[in-house]
């Protein structure tokens, strides 16, 4: 099972398609060390997350609880403080470390509003590379205004030796979004064909699964159902920063438990769980992220080896390119079906003085998570 902690929802990236920025959680109301000491052992992989995870004083402490109960331990940042991670990854170095990037100086820049972010963050990852990190790499959020530079993105990362692991638009309790819609859909599927090709031209079998992960990003672009049906709640699940335990990220109404006031054996074991489990497989929307992807993709009988379906696209599609063949991406995603999409426009941040405000005493889920309908289709 994989498991992401959200630890904070303090940030201080300032995104166009994420406003956690604008809800921060109370240092003193966020999940404990004390709580998250009664998590088992034996999760695959294991996400500290955000907000912003360095904003935590205490990341270092909760990485050595977190590091024995995990095979793979992996910190999700902004990376605008790279200095903060330092010592953990001289401590870990094969922790996993993400640093958000959408692309060149200008368009990350603007995308996440962050002044001289992007700066920051290649110096920054470079400096823990130096240290021994051996598991590092940019995380992109494809979207309208920067997937033109999705695949020069991908060759600056191999180019620098890191890893490049993609999402896109979603709207979700976490991200305190729901109206994060593409502005032109087929435009946008289209540019990620490329990103799926030079993958597979790669020699490290992870990227060859990662254009499998991708195709399915284009199937969700398009408003398309899911390739694979989703396992939230049995495969992956959620901590928020008040120890609430969820099925997911995106809908609010999938509730597990609390791991402050009950173990995770009883959480998971619940009516809560097996209610919101259910719940789950109806649910149609394609959330088609990193984590609901990756758990879907695997196969029930070994966990570390992909699920027929996959391989046997990654197999004949690596097979393709190695011989010099295009990928015929119509044959796999029907381009004539797209779902319609309102315009909503997305604004930038990077020059606007908001600010965020803090709001203590949100004791309901009503309160803190006010919006109800995520539509991801």
């Amino acid at each position: 099972m994989d498991l992401t902690i959200i630890s904070t929802f303090r940030c201080n990236s300032r995104c166009q398609m994420c406003y956690i920025w604008k809800n921060p959680t109370d240092p003193k109301e966020e999940v404990t060390l004390e709580t998250l000491a009664k998590l088992p052992a034996g999760f695959d992989n294991l996400n500290i997350s955000g907000g912003e995870p360095t904003l935590r004083k205490d990341l270092a402490d909760m990485v050595d609880l977190l590091h024995p109960k995990a095979r793979i331990i992996e910190i999700s940042s902004n990376g605008l403080h790279p200095e903060r991670l330092l010592p953990i990854i001289k401590k870990h170095p094969k922790i996993k470390v993400r640093f958000s990037l959408e692309g060149d100086a200008t368009t990350s820049d603007c995308i996440r509003g962050e002044k001289d972010g992007y700066a920051t963050k290649v110096a920054g990852l470079r400096m823990l590379q130096e240290a021994g990190g051996q598991d590092l790499g940019f995380a992109f959020v494809i979207q309208d205004e920067n997937v033109a530079q999705l695949v020069r993105t991908y060759e600056l990362a191999r180019s620098m030796g890191f890893e490049l692991a993609t999402s896109t638009l979603h709207n979700a309790w976490q991200f305190y979004k729901n109206d994060n819609y593409f502005y032109e859909r087929v435009a946008v599927a289209r540019q990620v064909e490329g990103l799926i090709t030079a993958m597979l031209k790669s020699n490290k079998p992870k990227n060859w699964f990662r254009a499998y992960l991708n195709l399915g990003l284009i199937e969700k672009i398009l408003g398309h159902p899911r390739l694979i049906r989703c396992s939230a709640g049995t495969d992956f699940a959620f901590i928020d920063p008040w120890s609430d335990v969820w099925a997911c990220n995106v809908r609010s109404d999938l509730p597990l438990g609390n791991l402050a006031r009950q173990s995770w054996s009883e959480i998971m074991a619940s009516d809560a769980a097996k209610n919101s489990v259910a719940k789950v497989h109806a649910c149609q929307q394609n959330c088609w992220m990193v984590t609901t992807a990756r758990t879907a993709m695997r196969s029930t009988l070994v966990p570390q080896a992909p699920k027929m379906g996959p391989l046997i696209w990654v197999l004949k599609n690596k097979l393709k390119v190695e011989l010099g063949r295009a990928i015929c991406f119509d044959q796999y995603i029907d381009y004539s079906n797209v779902a319609p999409t309102p315009r909503v426009q997305r604004t930038s941040f990077l020059n606007e003085k908001q600010k965020a405000r803090l709001v203590r005493g949100r004791e309901t889920v009503d309160a803190r998570y006010p919006l109800k309908e995520f539509m991801n289709n």
